[in-house]
C-alpha cells in the first residue's frame, strides 16, 4: 500500500523534485565558485543560503516547464 502511495507522488512531483535538486547543486556550485567570500554579502556568503536560492528555482523552474508540457484542458 505505501509503496503504490509513494508511485503515485513521485509520479506527480517528480520533476519538481529533479528540478529542485539540480538547483540546489547549481547554487552550491555558484557559492564554491563565484560567492562572496568576505561574508558581507547576505546570500552568497553562505553555502546553504545560495543552495536554497537555487532549490527554489529549480523549482519554480521544473513548474514552467511542466506546465507548458501540459496539455491544457477545455472545460465544455
Amino acid at each position: 500500500m505505501k509503496r503504490n502511495k509513494m508511485k503515485r507522488t513521485f509520479k506527480k512531483y517528480g520533476w519538481f523534485i529533479l528540478f529542485a535538486l539540480v538547483g540546489a547543486f547549481g547554487g552550491y556550485l555558484y557559492w564554491y565558485h563565484i560567492g562572496c567570500k568576505s561574508g558581507t554579502c547576505p546570500i552568497t556568503s553562505k553555502w546553504y543560503s545560495t543552495s536554497l536560492y537555487g532549490a527554489l528555482l529549480g523549482y519554480l523552474s521544473g513548474d514552467l516547464i511542466s506546465g507548458m508540457f501540459k496539455k491544457s484542458r477545455k472545460h465544455p
